[in-house]
C-alpha cells in the first residue's frame, strides 16, 4: 500500500502544482518582467552610461588629435609641391657611379685650407 501512495499522486496536488502554466513553487511567475517596474530608472541608468561612454570617446579622440598636431607629417605639414621635391631627394643617392678618387681628382678646392666655421673670422 505504501508503493501505491507514492506512485499515484492525488488529483488535488496536480492542480496545485500547475496554475496558469507556472509551477506553484515559483514565488512570482512574473519575476523575469520585474525590471519593467523600474523601467524609468533602468532607462536613465543606461542613458547615463551611454553619455559617459560618448564623453570618454570624445576625450580620447581629442587627445589623439592633439597628439597628431605635435607630430610632423610631411604630406600634411609641407606645402604642396614639397612632396615632389622630397620624392626627388629620396631618389638621389650619394655615390651614383663615380668613385670618390675620381671626384677628388677633378676638384679645384684647396685640401690644405682651414675648415669653414660660421661666425668665425680669420
Amino acid at each position: 500500500s505504501d508503493v501505491a501512495n507514492t506512485t499515484a499522486p492525488s488529483p488535488k496536488s496536480k492542480e496545485d502544482q500547475v496554475v496558469n502554466g507556472h509551477d506553484e513553487k515559483e514565488s512570482n511567475p512574473f519575476a523575469e518582467y520585474m525590471w519593467m517596474e523600474n523601467e524609468e530608472d533602468f532607462n536613465r541608468q543606461v542613458e547615463e552610461e551611454l553619455q559617459e561612454q560618448e564623453f570618454l570617446d570624445r576625450c580620447f579622440q581629442e587627445m589623439l588629435d592633439e597628439e597628431d598636431q605635435e607630430w610632423f607629417i610631411p604630406s600634411r605639414d609641407l606645402p604642396q609641391g614639397m612632396g615632389q621635391l622630397q620624392q626627388q631627394l629620396n631618389g638621389l643617392s650619394v655615390a651614383d657611379g663615380h668613385s670618390s678618387e675620381d671626384i677628388l681628382s677633378k676638384s679645384n678646392l684647396n685640401p690644405d685650407a682651414k675648415e669653414f666655421v660660421p661666425g668665425v673670422k680669420y
